[in-house]
């Protein structure tokens, strides 16, 4: 597999890592006890961190892309096995 396959393999992994982890730890401002901005959303968050968020989607993707290069390099699960609806006519 070449670097760059990899790179963008991760960064997709990344990517819907960080959107998996993202409200993990958020709470609103009525829940922190915090007093609103005039005009805020009440679903807005009070303790929103965006480095918390990317060391989280960081350690995820690369436990996710890990599990998948080594079923790569292994070909535990082929796109043979996930095919359910058996062999195309013709």
């Amino acid at each position: 597999m070449r670097w760059t396959s990899i790179l963008a393999i991760y960064s997709l992994f990344w990517v819907l890592s960080a959107f998996l982890v993202m409200p993990f730890g958020l709470r609103t401002h009525d829940e922190a006890g915090v007093d609103k901005i005039a005009g805020q959303a009440d679903s807005a968050p009070a303790n929103f961190n965006p480095r918390r968020i990317a060391l989280r989607a960081s350690i995820l993707g690369a436990i996710l892309f890990g599990i998948y290069y080594v079923n790569y390099v292994n070909g535990w699960i082929m796109p043979e096995d996930l095919n359910i609806f058996g062999k195309p006519p013709g």
